[in-house]
């Protein structure tokens, strides 16, 4: 069914600009995951040393805190349906830098660990998922599409800005002190931005009671359709294969041969050439419908990763390989809300989004877990198996839901909706 019809969040005030959204999100999607995610691997060893805890129980932090983001996503997504996203984001950011500030001054495992967990609850509130609903709300459908690729394409460049950034200053002021600055960088940025940009938003269809039953009705109506599971499993498998190649893809051209530095300016390339999926993926839309063009993109990262060990030794061959796996990197955060808005409209959209994302952002966790476990007892050479099952068994999903029919629009307006 056609998004074109359904009520959403939109700016009561007619001088707002969503122009100034958009804008606003793509600087605090920047920052945000800057901060929040991208940094913590630069903090891991100065932090592991100093708390005289090694980096496993370190990094298990920042499971923990995308395990929290996992189970706090269809809370979230319901708070979008009901009231909106300025109070939840304007929070969160708060939320958000009060986190680092606090990180800042940990001092055992058990206030890092606490820390992360209000980490994951401020990214489950500031991150994508509310992001994306935002644009959904406040932005006609055929404005969404440049909207969603403007905001993802900067917030791409997070760990290109932030990486180097925090390095730079735990070489001048320490890892404690650099996280100082980066919480008062987040604070200063995200919380005047989402407190100004999004203070005319609300949910509109909360006024009236028959479009909150449509909402409910569009809901239960996608929970029910064989289809949803099917694109929910092609995303947590794309997912986990995502994460287990950006955590051990490093480790596994060390493996091939490779010197550190040399493997991670090749690991490089994955978010380089993700803003250029994201790209062709925005131009592919003329011709082709989202879930086709993921489907197929899928495909070429398996190939990727599949003959990654045959042309991995020459730093042509693992060149080409990454580069065609990372354009596949952006694709799911512009596929995921198209193929959603496509066969479900914007009623309801927080809500469902938040219950696909639920198993998503939890085999983003466990996915890297498992490699590990595949590394230590078999080797780094068969860690890529999985990730290329994964990418062609996610195609397939992705594939068959597309024949799966997606529920009539009277199932989900109700009579005479």
């Amino acid at each position: 069914m056609s998004a074109q019809h359904e009520p959403s969040v939109i700016a009561d005030d007619p001088r707002s600009s969503r122009s100034l959204v958009v804008a606003a999100l793509a600087i605090t999607q920047t920052v945000g995951y800057g901060v929040l995610y991208y940094v913590f691997g630069v903090f891991l060893g100065p932090m592991s040393a100093d708390l005289r805890i090694s980096t496993a129980t370190s990094a298990g932090a920042l499971t923990l805190a995308i395990l929290v983001s996992c189970v706090m996503s269809v809370p979230v997504g319901r708070w979008l349906d009901k009231r909106g996203a300025h109070l939840m984001m304007t929070t969160g950011s708060l939320l958000g830098s009060a986190a680092v500030l606090a990180w800042s001054q940990v001092q055992n495992v058990v206030q890092l660990y606490a820390v992360f967990v209000l980490i994951g609850i401020a990214s489950a509130m500031v991150l994508y998922g509310p992001a994306i609903a935002v644009l959904v709300a406040v932005l006609e459908p055929k404005r969404r599409t440049n909207a969603l690729l403007v905001v993802t394409l900067v917030a791409g460049l997070a760990s290109t800005i932030f990486i180097p950034l925090a390095g730079q200053l735990i070489r001048a002021h320490g890892w404690r002190h650099a996280l100082l600055i980066l919480g008062l960088v987040h604070n200063l940025v995200t919380v005047p931005l989402h407190a100004l940009a999004l203070r005319h938003t609300r949910p509109s269809h909360s006024r009236s009671a028959s479009d909150r039953a449509d909402r409910s009705r569009a809901i239960r109506a996608a929970l029910r359709d064989g289809g949803f599971w099917l694109i929910t499993t092609g995303f947590v498998l794309h997912s986990g294969a995502l994460a287990i190649v950006s955590v051990h893809l490093v480790l596994f051209l060390v493996d091939l041969g490779y010197k550190p530095a040399v493997a991670a300016g090749l690991t490089g390339l994955l978010g380089l050439y993700s803003v250029t999926g994201r790209i062709v993926t925005s131009v592919l839309q003329r011709w082709l419908d989202m879930s086709t063009i993921a489907a197929r993109t899928f495909l070429i990262q398996c190939f990727a990763i599949g003959i990654l060990p045959l042309l991995g030794r020459h730093p042509l061959g693992a060149a080409l390989c990454i580069v065609l796996f990372g354009l596949g990197f952006g694709v799911s955060t512009l596929a995921t809300p198209a193929i959603l808005l496509e066969r479900y409209g914007a009623s309801g959209y927080g809500t469902i989004s938040g219950a696909l994302a639920t198993p998503v952002l939890a085999a983003r966790a466990i996915g890297p877990l498992g490699a590990a476990i595949v590394a230590t007892t078999a080797g780094y050479r068969y860690t890529m198996i999985p990730v290329a099952l994964a990418c062609v068994a996610a195609s397939l999903c992705l594939t068959f839901s597309r024949h799966v029919p997606a529920p009539q629009r009277e199932a989900i307006k109700g009579p005479g909706g």
